[in-house]
């Protein structure tokens, strides 16, 4: 990380997972164990549609930011189950996740339409953490750079210089989600500064380190020291281990102290 740069920023996306109860309960764990992280390091919890007003009532005047797990690019419309940014922000969200390896692995999402939805979250004025990842398939084919080039020169098509400073950009390998396994620290440096090098190309080097990019493949309580020592690892996209206050708590400790 380089805190003087930019923010570090840990977010935990709980994915299809608590209930209000739950999430409540959670996040008055949650909040007393982060309380130092304040500054240059940013505590996010990105959970479920039906928790974002629990979420918010609970954490509200602390130091917990409140994300959501998507959004659709759409104001207003006949789009049945989705949920607008303007939706979000009304309620006081302030980051939403987008393109997530299992959106565009089960919902069919491409690099058109998270593009678009974070031209939707900047416009009303949401921080997207917008998802990049190649397949395992991919990284055995030796084409990992490319497939990452792809995916950032698409999905931030058309956002300008000012605007991509509020953009966070997660690496997740999608091999290493969700599978027990996560890249070596070495890999993940290495990919976190090739988008790096990536966003200088698209803007210039002063915006590239402004932003901040995130390390998303497992992440966890363990490897996250070693993790957050890397300079381009600016914080993680948690999966699993955001939904153990201890285990989150650790995470968040390694980027205050790192």
């Amino acid at each position: 990380m380089n805190k003087n740069a930019r923010k570090a920023i840990i977010a935990g996306n709980w994915k299809m997972n608590k209930t209000r109860p739950e999430a409540k309960a959670l996040l008055e764990a949650i909040k007393p164990l982060v309380a130092n992280a304040e500054g240059n390091v940013e505590v996010i919890a990105c959970v479920p549609f039906t928790n974002l007003e629990t979420a918010i009532t609970v954490t509200e005047n602390s130091n917990i930011k409140i994300g959501a797990e998507n959004v659709h690019f759409e104001k207003s419309g006949a789009y049945t189950g989705e949920i607008s940014a303007d939706m979000l922000t009304e309620l006081g969200v302030a980051y939403v996740v987008i393109g997530h390896s299992e959106r565009r692995q089960y919902f069919g999402e491409t690099d058109e339409t998270v593009n678009k939805r974070t031209v939707a979250a900047l416009s009303a004025g949401l921080k997207p953490i917008v998802c990049v990842g190649e397949l395992k398939w991919e990284r055995e084919c030796n084409i990992t750079e490319e497939v990452i080039a792809r995916q950032i020169k698409l999905d931030l098509w058309g956002i300008s210089k000012e605007d991509v400073k509020n953009v966070v950009i997660a690496y997740e390998p999608v091999w290493a989600i969700g599978t027990g396994l996560t890249a070596t620290p070495e890999q993940a440096e290495e990919v976190c500064a090739f988008i790096r090098a990536e966003l200088a190309k698209l803007y210039d080097a002063e915006t590239a380190e402004a932003v901040t990019i995130q390390y998303g493949g497992s992440m966890n309580a363990g490897n996250a020291a070693e993790l957050l020592a890397k300079p381009n690892i600016d914080g993680g996209l948690i999966g699993g281990a955001s939904l153990k206050a201890e285990d989150f708590n650790i995470i968040v400790q390694a980027a205050v102290n790192g």
